[in-house]
């Protein structure tokens, strides 16, 4: 009795599809899809597969009838490398249970299979596209997994929490409902407590003919004002004639494909520039703002290139660095690892001039294997931290690859310049047991520069 008690809690704890018998997960209770696929009908279903798939573009048809089903994607996969290559995490099988299924079965899917696909598709992929970096082919497995996060999109099955960030941005082109007195607020509040010590401080907003135009995300200003403080003082010791932005360009909308609102999330930071007379763009150490600001979006915007230089912050700082404008004063001396976001090195090729940073700024700088383009995501990005808490034990599980490779360098300390590396590597470090603190790339050009 005993035994069949323990065998039922056991299975009452699992997760199966219905489509797919060997899909067996822990259970996860998130009502933003448990209760939302309980609204859709087969019909309608039906009908947003068809408005997605209906007209075969030549990009999905040449990954569809290229793949040969070869599975070298499976072992550039973390998550597969780290759920001991169960097969059901490789790339080409995530595709194969939700994208391929539908066009198999022409739309005729139930609710179930869709809670199947939010799963896959928001939970156990990051759209990395490291995947494809080892594709034979070169097959875009990210553009693919993006369909299948856009029907789940219209069918309103997103994980609940991320679909809160997307009504927000939607609503207000704010990620966390700030009202623009509250980011106000938190600048001035940085300028009087900064300015105990440097007595002309200032983080200046809404300045016209500046050299550079700052944005963020909202989160700086809501949660975390000290980077306000960080940057602002960077800027301040560098002279940089500067704005801070007051929008918010957190791109959560790209990560569920509302194509409208990531569209108007980055019309809205060019116009900010027009209208300030910026010269250039500087986007704080997040990869995915930057990857939507200069590859996403600008095309959906009718842009054949980018109408201002666009910079993520690390490469500002190498240009600080290299114009002398600020100098290092000391090293750091613990042992130091970086973590290459995704898409700042993967997809824009910024990763020698970090490696350029960390060696002007630290004695003993020990390189993660792999490294640069082919390193391991941080598994927070691609909105995968943004599903939430319901599904942090198996994000963190999915990356055990990661904790690997920081364990084997030996380092003190990780620097991810990137917010949701950042918070991905924290994660990690913490369940893991990993002796070593995550900073981002401002602590230590602060900690180490000089000071005029």
């Amino acid at each position: 009795m005993i035994r069949r008690e323990s065998k039922l809690k056991e299975n009452q704890a699992l997760y199966v599809s219905d489509y797919f018998s060997e899909y067996v997960r822990e259970k996860v209770e998130d009502p933003g899809i448990d209760e939302k696929i309980k609204k859709l009908t087969p019909e309608k279903i039906e009908k947003t597969i068809k408005e997605v798939l209906g007209r075969l573009s030549a990009r999905r048809k040449l990954a569809i009838e290229t793949c040969i089903h070869c599975g070298l994607c499976a072992n550039a996969c973390h998550h597969y490398l780290s759920r001991d290559k169960n097969p059901t995490y490789a790339p080409v099988s995530k595709v194969k249970m939700t994208l391929w299924e539908m066009i198999k079965r022409k739309g005729k899917v139930s609710p179930e299979f869709i809670r199947d696909c939010a799963r896959i598709a928001f939970t156990e992929c990051n759209m990395c596209h490291r995947c494809s970096l080892y594709c034979p082919f070169g097959i875009d497995i990210a553009f693919l997994i993006g369909q299948v996060r856009r029907i789940c999109f219209l069918l309103g099955v997103v994980p609940y929490i991320l679909m809160d960030y997307e009504y927000s941005l939607a609503a207000t082109l704010t990620q966390l409902w700030i009202p623009q007195p509250d980011w106000i607020d938190s600048l001035q509040w940085m300028e009087e407590e900064t300015s105990v010590d440097i007595k002309d401080f200032q983080v200046p907003f809404n300045k016209e003919g500046v050299d550079v135009l700052f944005v963020t995300l909202g989160t700086e200003p809501a949660r975390a004002p000290q980077y306000i403080q960080i940057i602002g003082k960077i800027m301040y010791y560098a002279g940089i004639n500067w704005s801070y932005s007051l929008k918010d360009y957190a791109n959560m909308s790209m990560f569920v494909q509302d194509y409208f609102t990531m569209q108007r999330i980055v019309r809205e930071v060019f116009e900010e520039a027009v209208k300030l007379r910026a010269k250039r763009i500087v986007v704080t150490e997040c990869g995915h703002a930057t990857f939507a600001l200069c590859k996403a979006a600008p095309p959906l915007l009718g842009y054949k290139g980018l109408p201002f230089e666009v910079l993520h912050a690390t490469e500002f700082y190498y240009e600080l660095l290299k114009t002398g404008k600020l100098k290092v004063k000391k090293k750091i001396k613990d042992p130091v690892t970086l973590q290459d976001p995704c898409n700042i090195v993967r997809k824009k090729g910024v990763g020698d001039k970090l490696r350029y940073l960390i060696n002007e700024m630290c004695e003993d700088f020990r390189e993660m294997y792999p490294n640069r383009e082919h390193n391991f995501c941080c598994n927070a990005g691609g909105g995968v931290i943004a599903a939430g808490s319901p599904w942090k034990k198996a994000r963190v599980e999915n990356n055990k690859i990661k904790a690997e490779q920081i364990k084997e360098t030996g380092a003190k300390i990780v620097i991810a310049p990137c917010h949701n590396c950042h918070v991905g590597i924290h994660d990690i470090v913490k369940a893991y047991n990993i002796n070593a603190e995550v900073k981002f790339m401002w602590d230590i050009l602060l900690e180490t520069t000089e000071i005029a």
